[in-house]
């Protein structure tokens, strides 16, 4: 492959929203999203009830082909397939010669945008490219050596981030990032920083992504959140961007950060109940948003400055109550959580009256019957308690009552 030969685009539709490759055998989920039949097997048998590209929890997990899309996928590679016999030549596998990736990592030293375009279209292509090109002798040295240096402009930090974030997800590629970064200078960071607070939409979300690959331990995540001032850079992306990948990344982010009481102090101080409690609103927020707010909600609530700020903001309460039984099981559980920390150990009368009111002693009753023996079902029993004792049943009539009509009650 010559360094002025052509690559043959791969539309993303064809591509699997997990693997990234040209899909083999597509299906459709019951969400209507289509993966590789391969890559969603081995997603639902990891024990995910899930759709990946959007998070909602799956009514069934059976699939369906795609027929449709099958065909076209196979029109498109006969086409491919014909433009590469007329003297055209596509990234498609490792056949790249060491020369070429030589000139490619000289390239990247000398800030070349059209090099670092046909290298971020060579990892999008496949699995393989990727696996190949991370293991080359000085790729990864290269792309982190851009991240180190001064004043590279904006459109090539843009890039050098979507390449790491293909990367980083590579066996070992997490703690060979971490472990450059870590080897170089201050500067790799602020570079992180500059592309979160400047880049476009999808250049922030790369590197959110990335920032969170690199922080493999609390020393790492506390001297980003302390040392980078983040948290408010980050509340106010969500407050002023509205994609939900975007979204994402960033409430996953503050989560990792969350590690200490000052981080979940200052936190709650710069406005993250209010901010989540409108995420949790948000008609446009995904179902993944959502769970990750509740995720952010149950490591706030469990200091004092957090529960001080729920109990002060009532429709987060009301809407933690309305979406513990819409959600995955993990968010149920932080959903509980925050309920358990403000009823159990608050015990903070209005927000139990506000949970009784809204119907949430019979949705904890629902999740402690449907778990098994740990935390939640302990949270659930204590919660159980409060609440009747809130409502006024004294002599716990009607928990008894419950227990033998239980196939009665179905979730509203």
């Amino acid at each position: 492959m010559g360094r002025n030969e052509l690559f043959i685009t791969i539309p993303n539709l064809f591509r699997c929203p997990i693997s990234l490759d040209v899909m083999k055998s597509p299906v459709s989920l019951c969400t209507g999203v289509t993966y590789d039949r391969s890559s969603i097997q081995h997603w639902l048998e990891s024990g995910h009830d899930t759709c990946p590209a959007t998070m909602q929890v799956l009514s069934t997990k059976d699939f369906i082909p795609n027929l449709t899309l099958h065909r076209l996928i196979n029109l498109w590679d006969q086409s491919s397939t014909r433009r590469l016999d007329s003297g055209f030549s596509s990234p498609a596998s490792t056949s790249i010669s060491e020369q070429e990736v030589r000139l490619w990592i000289e390239d990247i030293k000398n800030r070349r945008v059209e090099s670092m375009r046909k290298i971020l279209e060579f990892l999008k292509f496949s699995e393989e490219n990727r696996r190949f090109l991370v293991k080359f002798e000085g790729f990864m040295e290269a792309i982190v050596g851009v991240l180190s240096s001064e004043g590279v402009e904006i459109q090539f930090l843009e890039l050098t981030v979507g390449i790491l974030d293909l990367i980083s997800l590579q066996k070992g590629m997490k703690e060979k990032l971490q472990r450059l970064i870590s080897n170089s200078n201050e500067n790799c960071l602020s570079s992180l920083v500059s592309i979160i607070r400047n880049g476009n939409s999808k250049s922030k979300t790369e590197g959110i992504r990335v920032m969170e690959s690199i922080l493999l331990n609390n020393e790492s995540k506390r001297f980003i959140a302390e040392t980078h001032n983040l948290s408010p850079v980050l509340l106010r992306l969500l407050q002023t961007e509205n994609t939900p990948a975007l979204s994402d990344a960033v409430l996953s982010l503050l989560t990792c950060l969350t590690i200490s009481r000052k981080i979940k102090i200052e936190m709650v101080k710069l406005g993250v109940v209010e901010v989540l409690t409108k995420m949790m609103w948000s008609e446009k927020a995904s179902v993944s948003s959502i769970e990750k707010s509740l995720k952010l909600l149950s490591a706030v609530s469990r200091c004092r400055d957090g529960q001080a700020a729920i109990s002060e903001e009532p429709n987060c309460v009301i809407g933690i109550v309305e979406r513990v039984m819409k959600v995955s099981k993990r968010a149920t559980e932080d959903a509980v959580m925050v309920l358990w920390s403000m009823c159990c150990l608050l015990r903070d009368k209005k927000v139990q009256e506000m949970v009784v009111k809204r119907n949430g002693l019979t949705k904890v009753l629902l999740v402690m019957q449907s778990e098994g023996e740990g935390n939640v079902k302990m949270m659930c029993s204590e919660l159980v308690k409060v609440l009747t004792l809130s409502a006024g049943w004294k002599d716990g009539s009607t928990v008894m009552s419950y227990d033998t009509k239980t196939t009665h009650i179905m979730p509203c």
